[in-house]
């Protein structure tokens, strides 16, 4: 008898127990708020309009020495996407701000030229764009400019239709020695963020960043966003470093400018007043909580009509999508990758990089904010992670309890946290362990254990709000079983023929599924199945581990 009909056979009677039962679809409530969103009250009246120019032009093809190009430019296929990229010059004259805690911030002196660049991320055309603008303040804690937000979330902007901005509102972008200004002087030498070193501090930032985001909304000459419309609403977001000086911005000059619609923190932000319209919406990880990057006192304040907080339980400040995504960028402008990069030399005490994909919480929170600015709808609360004087509550595995729990951290098959120890940014990067053969077998005794546990946990993550009604869209879920598969090739458990043959079919579901394509996808997950059925046979614990997220994919997708 030939293998091939053999393992057609066991696909079909996981199909009859219920282990490929496919439902219909995911889906969330309809939302209850008005038919018609409502106007932004965001006019930023006060703030002044730059000047802007451009686009600029591009001098020499991305990764050229000469650096005839936007810095970081992305690596996506726009074009496919049916999205452009853009840079411009933007200047004028700028206020100092002096920020104290929540109250409103105070005018230190006036009239300060600067000049500075946005970059632009949007629809090609006015068909696709959904009307939100994503403005992210670029993080500048390597001292050069880092677009985290768009990294973590550009797949969802992208299928929604948001357009993104991206702000350089600090010095050290600029004027550091790996800044703006010596990366490429013939491109970015004429920029200042200091009034001609007069200044050096980022109490200008405030309203560069104003400026930036009024040049956006409400052009007075060239128009950042083409022929796009204008944008119905701005949300601001940043991470990290980030977070903290749209903190900043949110209590001392939002009040003053009223710009934006509403702000972002991602990974930090300190204590918000909440006496303000704008809304804010705050997402963590478990290691901004281990970690002490999110304060006690900014954790400890209550969710309120303007303020929304959660936590994502096994997440790490920063991880495998942030480092993966941005790590062939950082190669090729600056010349090396980021710390945990695949095929680096690993430095810390454990495999570092968390796996849960806290970036799809994180598409849904800007999702959530638009319904909150344009309808009034209050997005759902979520449980905080659990802590002791300890620090993190974790059960026997080690994975934190509470928190919003994604199917990568309450159907593990790996312990990842948000805490790590060793040099540089070990501490941020988390971690992440592999389940041995055995701790697999006795959490999942059979596929079917694993797959209900796992497809359980992401439909009530759907259906409480906290990831996309299209979550399935993202591709992690393919890209996690390709690095799965290339993990075990390389430990010598998965031929490299039979490693490639799987890879194949797990690329061509992914276009598919990407695109939405759903019965497409699952005809070449199946493939992935018969493949691992028909080829690994000879080590059960290997073809288990391709066929646990396999399965339970298949049953998500269709």
């Amino acid at each position: 008898m030939s293998v091939l009909p053999t393992y057609r056979r066991r696909l079909v009677a996981l199909a009859v127990t219920g282990a490929l039962t496919v439902p219909i679809g995911l889906a969330t409530p309809a939302s209850a708020g008005p038919h018609r969103p409502r106007p932004s009250t965001a006019t930023g009246a006060s703030v002044a309009d730059p000047a802007v120019s451009g686009p600029v032009a591009n001098t020499s093809p991305v990764g050229d020495p000469a650096h005839g190009y936007p810095f970081l430019a992305t690596d996506v296929d726009l074009a496919a996407a049916g999205y452009v990229e853009r840079e411009y010059l933007i200047s004028g004259t700028a206020t100092r701000y002096a920020t104290s805690g929540t109250s409103t911030a105070a005018v230190t002196s006036t009239g300060h030229a600067y000049s500075t660049r946005i970059v632009v991320r949007r629809p090609a055309s006015a068909k696709k764009f959904n009307g939100v603008v994503i403005a992210e303040w670029y993080n500048v804690s390597n001292q050069w400019d880092q677009e985290v937000d768009w990294f973590q979330t550009h797949e969802h902007l992208i299928q929604e239709g948001y357009a993104w901005v991206g702000i350089s509102a600090q010095r050290a972008g600029l004027h550091s020695a790996t800044g703006l200004k010596a990366w490429s002087p013939a491109r970015y030498g004429s920029l200042d963020l200091t009034a001609g070193g007069t200044i050096l501090d980022d109490t200008l930032s405030y309203d560069v960043f104003s400026q930036a985001v009024k040049a956006v909304r409400r052009p007075a000459g060239v128009d950042p966003l083409g022929s796009l419309p204008k944008p119905s609403y701005v949300i601001a977001t940043g991470h990290s470093q980030s977070a903290g000086r749209l903190a900043n911005y949110y209590n001392g000059i939002q009040p003053l400018a009223n710009v934006v619609d509403a702000v972002v923190l991602h990974g930090g932000g300190g204590v918000l007043r909440t006496d303000l319209a704008a809304p804010v919406f705050r997402i963590n990880s478990e290691g901004d909580v281990a970690t002490g990057i999110l304060s006690a006192a900014a954790r400890a304040q209550a969710d309120s009509p303007v303020l929304r907080a959660w936590e994502v339980a096994g997440a790490s400040h920063g991880d495998w999508k942030l480092i993966t995504d941005y790590g062939p960028l950082r190669k090729r402008d600056i010349g090396t990758y980021p710390g945990g990069y695949p095929g680096e030399p690993q430095n810390c005490t454990l495999p570092s990089l968390s796996r849960v994909p806290q970036h799809m919480v994180q598409g849904a929170v800007y999702d959530h904010t638009v319904d909150w600015v344009a309808y009034g709808e209050q997005p759902p609360t979520a449980p905080k992670i659990q802590t002791t004087a300890a620090g993190i509550a974790r059960d026997g595995l080690g994975l934190a309890l509470g928190g919003i729990r994604l199917a990568q951290h309450e159907a593990a098959l790996r312990v990842n946290s948000g805490v790590n120890t060793g040099p540089g940014f070990c501490f941020l990067d988390g971690s992440s362990l592999p389940l041995t053969d055995a701790q697999l077998a006795i959490l999942y005794p059979n596929l079917r254990s694993y797959v209900d546990k796992s497809v359980a946990a992401t439909r009530a993550a759907v259906r409480a709000g906290y990831v996309p009604r299209d979550v399935t869209r993202d591709p992690a879920w393919y890209t996690d079983v390709r690095e799965l598969v290339g993990e075990y090739a390389a430990a010598g458990r998965i031929p490299a023929r039979t490693a490639a043959d799987l890879e194949r079919r797990l690329r061509r579901a992914e276009r598919h599924g990407v695109a939405g394509e759903e019965w497409a996808a699952v005809a070449h997950l199946l493939g992935v199945a018969a493949v691992a059925y028909r080829d690994l046979g000879a080590d059960p614990a290997a073809r288990d581990a391709v066929l646990r997220p396999t399965l339970a994919l298949i049953k998500l997708v269709g």
